[in-house]
């Protein structure tokens, strides 16, 4: 009899808790929704959050606000959203300084794995660049060089950490040659120096280089991604360049704080995904050099586990530690 009791209990617990998720996701969100960007105002990850913030905010019925909590890697936005509570109204934009964080800080007090996926937006290439006058054509140019001349070429970051610093790592563990570090505090800085010889090579997003590579100022070597990019079509690929299997894009996305109801990051994941298609906002991404994702939020989370893990493995072997920031 005491056995049948608890098992009606634990079956009137689950039916409680499958009804309450239906109507929680069926109001939400009944008060406004605070996106949290870990960057400052102006960046790009705040650019393409109050872009698609704006059409959740026309489509759901309630503002979708945009909150900017800068500041060490983006782990004090990450912070605060972990330990929010998972109800839907906190949630966070996400970058590629997300799973780099998760192994470049020792002392974080959340677990990067934990957050629930909603979506990942865009992903985009970065651009390995040079000096016009750097040697190297191309990147088995500059794998010869950078062996035949081993600590002799400087390589410029937005930060210890950043993705444009492990991006290079990877390449230095993949290619096995060895190059120094030089981080700056922004692209611009980073930019003169590479035109400037200060430094030899960099990478950086497609968004900041493009301008340069038109102007005749820096000279592409090679993309990111696993295939040639649209508005570099004559640039190869790391990967097809010899260096197999090389990729490392920037992108953006959204996550919530662990233990978010699955109904409503399905409910946020139809809204984003909606919104990430709609033609005047989907056409701004693409001119923007971005490829536009709007995966599911399984997809998502899949790639976000992918991206700890190889990003782990770099910054192990590289020995990055952010925390002296």
């Amino acid at each position: 009899m005491i056995k049948l009791i608890k098992i009606l209990c634990n079956i009137f617990i689950l039916l409680s808790i499958t009804f309450t998720g239906i109507s929680i996701a069926q109001v939400y969100p009944s008060k406004p929704v605070r996106v949290v960007v870990p960057f400052a105002v102006g960046s790009a990850s705040d650019t393409v959050a109050r872009s698609v913030a704006e059409k959740l905010t026309a489509s759901m019925g309630q503002p979708f606000i945009v909150e900017n909590k800068a500041g060490a890697g983006g782990t004090i936005g990450n912070d605060f959203v972990a330990k929010s509570a998972p109800d839907g109204y906190t949630l966070l934009i996400s970058t590629a300084a997300l799973p780099i964080s998760a192994s470049a800080y020792s002392s974080l007090k959340y677990d990067t794995s934990a957050f629930v996926s909603v979506t990942v937006f865009t992903n985009s290439a970065l651009a390995l660049a040079v000096n016009p006058t750097f040697p190297a054509k191309n990147i088995g140019d500059f794998i010869e060089y950078a062996k035949a001349n081993p600590n002799k070429v400087n390589f410029g970051s937005l930060g210890l950490g950043t993705s444009h610093h492990v991006t290079a790592e990877k390449l230095k563990l993949d290619a096995t040659i060895t190059m120094v570090h030089v981080p700056y505090k922004g692209s611009g800085p980073a930019h003169l120096d590479l035109m400037g010889g200060q430094i030899q090579v960099m990478f950086d997003n497609l968004v900041s280089l493009m301008p340069h590579f038109k102007s005749g100022k820096l000279r592409p070597l090679a993309v990111t991604t696993l295939k040639r990019h649209p508005q570099l079509p004559d640039v190869p690929s790391l990967s097809e360049s010899g260096v197999k299997g090389f990729e490392a894009v920037a992108w953006f996305g959204m996550v919530a704080p662990p233990g978010t109801p699955r109904d409503i990051v399905n409910k946020l994941n139809s809204e984003v995904v909606k919104a990430l298609n709609m033609p005047e906002l989907r056409q701004r991404l693409i001119d923007g050099g971005s490829e536009v994702i709007g995966n599911s939020p399984e997809e998502a989370d899949r790639f976000l586990k992918s991206e700890i893990s190889k990003w782990g493995r770099v910054v192990k072997s590289a020995k990055i530690s952010a925390d002296v920031q």
